[in-house]
């Protein structure tokens, strides 16, 4: 178990960060999050400087100020919904251009401009601009997006931010060791105040990404943190922390409660299934979160099948309380030195049929 000191507060880890990609986790308002034990949320840089822009949420007070959230946030930079979502993008050394995928609107950005966009944003931990690729790539392609993202880093660490804003850089190298551990290890030299490995969960086989994780962390320093970005499913993360990550993020926990599936200490279930029209028990009896201590699954199918908006906040704030419960067993179990016992009676568990 570490500690990670921010501007807003300490957090403890390993930790699982709730998205809220536009400033709102979506479907939870802050106080939920706040109830449910969230420490840190993450937002994303490229989405806020599209819409409202980085001058509107600056000029009122800041991130935290502008949604109501006054624990740390970390922003990523922004650097895979570029590579995704922008339209006719143009990559060089100097930096990248693109077109809004919102308005079509062009924009170029340099590493330093992200940097500053963040430190308008007034962010806690901020991530540097990297070229992610996707899965497959070709060698010499990955060598090339891993040669600029460190030279990227180096700019961006260069670039001035605000008193206390910490930076992360990012191992990049796609599926090859080499180039893995060439970035790890020259990011290290750099000495940022943590290290993500980037470049997962973007199609590769589950097991590979796994395996990406596991032969790069060996070679990021063991007391500065390791985050695993954009994973992923219980299982996933309870195997990655075995690892030494620290910290995790990802859309699931929402994303699968806004569509009726709910993640329970016996696996996940989908809330719209016939079997569940008479069940007069909540989502996971060893839940304490608001959804389960008030509902039955027959009612929250009920909210689904009628397309009911309560339904989708409850099974969404059921999943955020689910994967934040679970990372403080994963905490405490570390603590008292269990944590092979505890990563065995949870999987064991989880692969049981509801």
């Amino acid at each position: 178990m570490g500690q990670l000191l921010t501007a807003h507060g300490e957090i403890q880890t390993p930790c699982f960060m709730p998205v809220g990609t536009q400033g709102s986790v979506k479907a939870i308002s802050p106080k939920e999050l706040d109830e449910s034990g969230a420490q840190i949320i993450l937002s994303n840089a490229y989405h806020l400087f599209l819409r409202p822009g980085t001058e509107v949420i600056k000029d009122l007070g800041g991130l935290h100020n502008f949604m109501g959230w006054q624990k740390p946030i970390l922003t990523d930079s922004g650097g895979y919904q570029i590579f995704s979502l922008a339209l006719l993008r143009k990559i060089n050394d100097e930096g990248v251009e693109f077109q809004s995928h919102i308005d079509g609107f062009k924009h170029f950005l340099t590493p330093e401009d992200v940097v500053q966009i963040q430190a308008d944003l007034g962010t806690d931990i901020m991530m540097q601009l990297d070229e992610c690729v996707h899965y497959p790539c070709a060698k010499d392609h990955a060598q090339v997006a891993m040669k600029r993202s460190l030279d990227w880093a180096q700019r961006s660490k260069s670039a001035s931010r605000g008193q206390g804003q910490l930076l992360f850089g990012i191992v990049q190298g796609s599926t090859y060791d080499d180039l893995r551990r060439e970035s790890a290890q020259r990011l290290v030299e750099m000495d940022f105040d943590g290290y993500a490995i980037g470049g997962v969960s973007v199609g590769e086989p589950k097991g590979l990404g796994y395996d990406i994780a596991d032969f790069t962390v060996q070679y990021l320093p063991a007391e500065k943190p390791h985050y695993l970005m954009g994973v992923g499913t219980p299982p996933d993360i309870i195997k990655a922390v075995e690892l030494g990550i620290d910290m995790f993020d990802c859309v699931v926990p929402t994303r699968y409660g806004r569509n009726g599936s709910a993640f329970t200490s016996q696996g996940k279930i989908t809330v719209r299934n016939a079997l569940h029209a008479y069940e007069n028990k909540p989502l996971d009896e060893d839940c304490s979160c608001y959804a389960c201590r008030n509902f039955s699954r027959a009612y929250l199918r009920h909210l689904f099948n009628c397309g009911e908006m309560l339904g989708m906040r409850l099974v969404s704030l059921h999943n955020i309380h689910f994967y934040l419960e679970m990372m403080r067993k994963a905490r405490e179990a570390i603590s008292r030195d269990r944590y092979t016992e505890f990563k065995k009676e949870f999987l064991e568990r989880y692969d049981q049929c509801v």
